[in-house]
């Protein structure tokens, strides 16, 4: 029995990321550079033909997109919590877990990466600021979820949508977000990256938790 996740710093491999170490899985990270486009590598094409992260391999078998990696993981660590066991709590996860990732994901590559949605320089500017705000929007619907919090977005115990918020919130400083103005989603990231299991992940990952600079 074996698992190796392919991940990359500061993207949404840092979910699975951190949920296999919460679990004290024994697992095998390995890093894909995308700043230097081994996600386009033969090798990695070979494993992923979409070239994405994150990428689970399971005794073999490989697994590919985060909500799919998630709920297997969930599955085969259920001790883990990394989501709700049943009920109506793992239906509002599952649902805000979803939003999470065909929403909020998607708005803030639009920020970040404009040259996939058109060519055109003006066209990629204008991408770019109506994303931020937008972006900016759903990363208040997240701090109203943080806010009500107790202590984390699940309950309990850590979890997927507790990561995936840390995140999200650290990518708004890319989108000229200052996420320390999210003060309840701040504090609810400072609290999960404080965990040693986590803090494990932020250091093989080298992130910086707030990338936000001020205009000029």
């Amino acid at each position: 029995m074996s698992l190796k996740l392919y991940f990359a710093p500061g993207a949404c491999s840092f979910v699975p990321h951190s949920m296999l170490e919460l679990a004290g899985a024994e697992f095998e990270p390995q890093m894909v550079k995308l700043h230097k486009g081994e996600q386009r590598s033969p090798e990695y094409l070979a494993v992923n033909p979409r070239g994405q992260v994150p990428v689970l391999v399971d005794d073999g078998q490989v697994i590919t997109q985060i909500v799919a990696i998630l709920l297997h993981l969930d599955a085969r660590l259920p001790q883990a919590g990394i989501l709700p066991a049943s009920g109506g709590q793992r239906a509002r996860a599952l649902q805000t877990l979803a939003w999470m990732n065909n929403t909020v994901h998607p708005t803030f590559t639009h920020v970040f990466m404009p040259e996939k949605f058109t060519d055109d320089e003006a066209a990629k500017a204008a991408i770019r600021a109506f994303a931020a705000r937008s972006y900016k929007g759903l990363l208040d619907e997240i701090e109203a979820m943080a806010a009500q919090a107790s202590p984390w977005l699940t309950g309990e115990r850590p979890g997927a949508l507790d990561a995936y918020a840390l995140t999200l919130l650290r990518w708004g400083g890319y989108a000229g977000i200052d996420p320390t103005g999210q003060t309840a989603t701040w504090a609810l990231a400072q609290r999960f990256a404080e965990l040693p299991a986590v803090a494990r992940v932020i250091e093989r990952e080298r992130l910086q938790l707030n990338v936000y600079k001020p205009a000029a």
